[in-house]
């Protein structure tokens, strides 16, 4: 006899996933959920965002363990939320759901969800986002895509981070670029360093733009 736990666990999240975005929907709050593997640059990325984009910005910081990252975003002045799993690979809708009570909702434009550094486990767990950045570094290698699709399969856009170092390591940015769009061929591919603020500044126009037309639908 087969129990369909997973089925019924993903049900119950999506639920209020669907939650989670009524109540941004009612406060015009565009969410977005990074996601990346360990050390690929989410923080810093966020960090320089929110530098660079004219908006009221909350942060939910995701970690198994530390409030490290949420320290870093305190510093900019900007409301954050810590999240610690105790061990799970992924937040989920009902982290998010607490973690929402405690953000200034009624003076807020944008939430930056930087999820637990995982490829596999938060690609199946809804939180109630606009949009998944799914985020690759050169770091990293080129071969992410090919050996997690299900990731970058969610994923809205993607960003591949720490293209300064280029010239310094084996990563092919047609390679990427053409494994990305078979998954995805109308998403967008923002190639930009964190450390030099090349390419940002397409990718604040894009983003600045989407919450635009979100807020312009409501």
């Amino acid at each position: 006899m087969n129990i369909p736990v997973l089925t019924d666990i993903l049900s119950a999240n999506n639920l209020i996933a669907e939650q989670n975005r009524k109540l941004l929907d009612d406060h015009r709050i565009y969410m977005v959920n990074l996601l990346s593997s360990p050390g690929a640059g989410k923080t810093t990325f966020i960090e320089e965002t929110i530098k660079r984009l004219d908006l009221a910005i909350s942060v939910i910081e995701g970690d198994v363990a530390s409030d490290v990252d949420a320290v870093r975003i305190k510093k900019l002045g900007i409301p954050v939320v810590q999240i610690n799993t105790g061990g799970s690979c992924h937040l989920n809708a009902p982290m998010i759901q607490k973690a929402l009570e405690n953000l200034p909702l009624h003076k807020t434009d944008l939430i930056f969800i930087e999820n637990v550094g995982n490829l596999i486990c938060p690609a199946g767990y809804k939180l109630g986002e606009n949009i998944s950045l799914v985020m690759n570094s050169t770091t990293e290698g080129d071969d992410k895509i090919l050996k997690y699709p299900g990731i970058f399969r969610v994923a809205t856009s993607l960003i591949i981070n720490k293209i300064d170092l280029l010239p310094y390591l084996d990563y092919s940015l047609e390679k990427i670029n053409e494994n990305f769009l078979k998954l995805n061929p109308q998403a967008r591919i923002f190639p930009l360093s964190s450390k030099t603020g090349e390419g940002f500044d397409e990718w604040i126009k894009w983003i600045r733009t989407g919450v635009d037309n979100f807020c312009n639908k409501l």
